[in-house]
């Protein structure tokens, strides 16, 4: 039989930001988001698209290899796998996701105390209770099936939802008491898949590339001619992610650079070049930076 490796990726708000950083790994997805089975141009790669809330049980039940999914839904389902690496991404930005406890604006409720005996209401019922118990608090934990912040005040007192950028949350005219956790999406694995040789061969293989897409998501290449006189000049001046590259060119009194920086920089750092008598500058982008 050939080698596969089952892998569960999350469909819903992260589909679109994994299947791009995918691309950019150098792996294409064929087929609908709403298909079970998508397709990818790996043959060694059998792809399982489901809600990021079930992938995690699936990984640890050995329905899945492996999968991406929040760590949040990892701590919800207490699931028992491997954690390979985390991937610092989310769905409009590459902060993490939080799980925050909130009130109306005008509530009473400033601290978590001040909830004891009252109803809380979120999707994440067994990080809720887990976070309560910590902290000696008694509340009633209810499952929202959904539009968890419309609840607050009529139906419960206080919700716990899931936010990025706290935008629809303030859009609600809802308050912020505590954040429960922080969350990036990881690559999970199950604990005999971890321990196979191939399958955990292809998965450090995955991860590698996944996280060499991530570090080159903010970076660009620069690389220009210089005049060699210049190059000290230039070498104080370039804020590269490693000695950049220098290499002669067939008129001896010039030099090629070429090196990796942040993109941010580069709208500063052109003009300075051009100062310095660099010419042919070219920036280009970047699929993967791999350390």
């Amino acid at each position: 039989m050939s080698k596969v490796l089952t892998i569960g990726l999350p469909s819903g708000s992260l589909f679109d930001a994994t299947i791009d950083l995918f691309a950019k790994a150098g792996f294409a997805l064929s087929g609908s988001k709403r298909s079970y089975r998508p397709t990818m141009d790996d043959p060694e790669l059998e792809v399982r698209l489901l809600r990021a809330q079930e992938i995690s049980r699936y990984v640890e039940q050995g329905f899945l290899d492996c999968g991406i999914t929040g760590t949040d839904w990892v701590a919800e389902n207490n699931s028992q796998v491997e954690q390979l690496a985390k991937l610092a991404y989310s769905k409009a930005s590459s902060n993490p996701t939080r799980w925050v406890l909130v009130v109306p604006e005008d509530s009473p409720f400033r601290t978590i105390e001040d909830l004891a005996g009252k109803r809380v209401a979120t999707e994440a019922v067994g990080l809720t209770k887990r976070f309560f118990e910590s902290r000696g608090v008694p509340v009633e934990v209810e499952f929202s099936w959904g539009a968890t912040e419309v609840k607050v005040p009529d139906l419960v007192d206080a919700i716990v939802d899931i936010t990025e950028t706290g935008s629809s949350l303030r859009a609600n005219k809802l308050r912020i008491v505590e954040t429960l956790l922080e969350s990036f999406p990881a690559f999970i694995a199950n604990s005999a898949a971890a321990v196979d040789p191939w399958k955990r061969g292809k998965m450090d293989t995955l991860v590698l590339l996944l996280k060499g897409a991530l570090a080159a998501r903010d970076l660009v290449g620069l690389k220009m001619n210089l005049p060699a006189a210049n190059l000290k000049n230039l070498l104080e001046t370039l804020p590269a992610l490693r000695n950049p590259t220098v290499s002669p060119l067939a008129q001896e009194t010039w030099v090629a650079v070429e090196t990796v920086i942040d993109e941010k920089t580069v709208r500063e750092i052109i003009p300075k070049l051009k100062l310095l008598g660099a010419e042919g500058i070219i920036e280009y982008p970047l699929n993967k930076v791999v350390y």
